[in-house]
């Protein structure tokens, strides 16, 4: 039993070791006091327009966001023209195109593609691997400017000195590291086309035109760089369709153990350079306690409910009765009868064992799945879609929180934006104004805070309830009743949450341009989910950014409070304890009707979950 807890532990242990010295040098970047050679300095001042006012600051955060969009999708628009193409990708449909583009512009990497079947080797590298280098560095700059705002900094930095900091002293000297780590693990890393083998048994992959059997195609490529971006970055998307479980992209027990401590590295480093850069620990240790509580009772759960159950569906039901109200039936109820079903000659002393990737125990699957959904990394080692119901909740609520660990930078805004709701709900019930480092919280913060917080459940609730509804979301469902719906409610919920994971299984995927250029013909209701789903994501990513920095700059412009007996001190376990109720009680507020009509009402029953 305790074997199972080795790996949790160990990935904790590690990310916690790492992150200290990793958020300390951060916050040295950040503030300029890193010495640098001097050509380095020349390129900085040459990016460095000046400071920047939060409104200068977003708009040329926006500004630089459309560019790269742009360069984006005529980069994928172009491929079959560019180089590096050894096996002539063709032109992707439009609107998989639009997807794209936005999903890594946004940091979520939800893809309705597979990697080695429709992009060439110049689109995964000066495109994907491009976006998942800069988007995080995107979102660690709009931290790094709202941190100014609420140490009440007069301006917010330079967007672009911000962001070339990040990258150049940061992101791109960890990938490095991690990369030559991944190829040394057995990563591949090349710009040969595909491998050929001859399986063992003649014909076993057909026969070209002349009967000839035809040899297997060994899909590779630049992997490791891919690799080591995707999973530090907390972007998600993989070389293959089967991310992290395939074994070029995750091939042992080592890359496994690196690759876990790359989900949420970098966010729990950014709450030490919050410590730091705010010279308040103190409040960084609050959030870094809610945030640890939160993810711990995640991977806890994750854990309970799937390695320690067996899957249901292949043990015995005793058969069994129940009743339902009905007007027309005596007494008003109706008897309905469950049959009872064999258990099949199967032994599952290991739990739910169905899509998982054993090579590294049992509980790696819901581990990697209850953390890569507290960040906002979405990728995966074994396939949520399998995982029992109630572990199937943990990383809907993951996604519904966005705040436990969280993406590069955006994870900690998120988690501001509940601590400024905290505070102000605390401060109203002890009768004083709400306060946060000293700055009091007026209507202005407030409403700033609604907005952000409450664009992420009406970005999921809106779209699942109408593909839910309509043939968009029935008839792309892979399963019906409550999974069915589950697998809906996941994909808005990971789309919005800037995740990018899937419970897979949804008809979203229309491939090449002209259908017969497809291995498999187009899901009909592809371009819906294409389009709906690029504007979740634009709309999550950029709302909940912008209005913090607005709210951190109103802060800024405010005179601190003194301390006194009466002062609501944000540094304190009681403190964490408030932020920790008004993240769950929200939450539960707003997510657990859908909760209930998806992976509760399925682990209820009737089979082979339910009794």
């Amino acid at each position: 039993m305790w074997q199972l807890w080795v790996l949790p532990l160990l990935v904790y242990g590690v990310a916690f070791a790492l992150a200290v010295p990793i958020g300390l040098y951060m916050a040295r970047v950040f503030d300029g006091r890193l010495p640098t050679p001097k050509w380095l300095r020349g390129i900085e001042s040459r990016l460095d327009t000046g400071p920047q006012n939060w409104k200068q600051y977003a708009l040329a955060f926006m500004a630089f966001n459309v560019v790269i969009f742009l360069v984006g999708f005529t980069v994928l628009t172009l491929q079959p023209y560019l180089p590096l193409n050894p096996d002539g990708k063709k032109m992707l449909g439009p609107t998989m195109i639009f997807h794209t583009v936005t999903s890594f512009l946004t940091n979520t990497n939800q893809q309705h593609y597979s990697g080695e079947v429709h992009l060439s080797y110049f689109s995964q590298l000066f495109f994907i691997c491009w976006k998942q280098v800069l988007s995080p560095m995107i979102g660690m700059a709009a931290l790094v400017a709202i941190i100014r705002g609420l140490r009440g900094d007069k301006h917010m930095g330079n967007f672009y000195l911000d962001l070339w900091r990040g990258t150049a002293y940061v992101f791109v000297p960890l990938c490095l590291v991690v990369g030559v780590l991944l190829m040394a693990s057995g990563v591949p890393m090349t710009l040969a086309g595909h491998a050929e083998a001859t399986p063992l048994e003649p014909g076993a992959m057909g026969s070209d035109e002349s009967g000839h059997p035809q040899a297997q195609q060994i899909a590779r490529g630049p992997v490791a760089a891919i690799v080591a971006a995707k999973q530090f970055g907390t972007n998600g998307g993989g070389f293959f369709g089967a991310n992290s479980t395939h074994p070029f992209e995750n091939p042992n027990a080592f890359s496994n153990l690196l690759t876990c401590v790359g989900l949420f590295l970098l966010p729990v480093a950014t709450l030490v350079m919050f410590g730091r850069m705010l010279n308040r620990y103190r409040d960084a240790a609050v959030i870094f306690g809610v945030m640890l509580v939160l993810s711990l009772a995640t991977v806890a759960w994750a854990i309970r409910y799937d390695t320690l159950q067996p899957n249901p569906a292949l043990t015995a039901h005793e058969g069994r009765t129940y009743s339902i109200p009905d007007a027309t039936s005596v007494n008003g109820q109706r008897e309905m009868a469950i049959p009872a079903v064999a258990g099949l000659p199967v032994d599952q002393p290991r739990g739910n064992l169905e899509g998982k990737e054993l090579r590294f125990g049992t509980a790696a699957g819901p581990t990697w799945a209850a953390l890569t959904t507290n960040t906002s990394n979405g990728s995966v080692n074994s396939m949520h879609d399998s995982l029992n119901p109630l572990a199937g909740l943990v990383p809907l609520v993951g996604m519904w929180l966005n705040c436990i660990w969280g993406g590069v930078g955006v994870g900690l805004i998120n988690l501001l934006i509940y601590l400024i709701v905290g505070a102000f709900l605390a401060g109203l019930m002890v009768g004083r104004t709400p306060e946060y480092l000293g700055k009091k919280i007026e209507a202005r913060e407030m409403k700033l805070a609604a907005l952000a917080l409450l664009i992420h459940p009406l970005m999921i609730l809106a779209p699942t309830g109408y593909f839910a509804a309509t043939d968009w979301g029935i008839k792309a469902e892979n399963n019906p009743a409550a999974h069915g719906f589950s697998e809906v409610l996941y994909e808005f919920s990971s789309a919005s949450a800037n995740n990018g994971s899937g419970f897979e299984g949804l008809g979203d995927t229309w491939g090449f341009n002209k259908p017969e250029d497809n291995p498999s013909p187009p899901a009909p209701f592809s371009r819906p989910w294409d389009i709906v789903c690029g504007l979740v994501m634009l709309i999550s990513r950029f709302v909940p950014i912008i209005a913090p920095m607005a709210f951190a700059a109103s802060l800024a412009a405010k005179k601190p409070t003194p301390i006194t007996v009466g002062t609501l001190r944000t540094d304190t376990i009681t403190f964490g304890c408030v932020l920790a109720g008004t993240i769950l009680l929200v939450g539960a507020l707003l997510f657990l009707p859908v909760a209930a009509l998806g992976p509760i009402a399925e682990h209820l029953g009737p089979i082979p979950f339910g009794g």
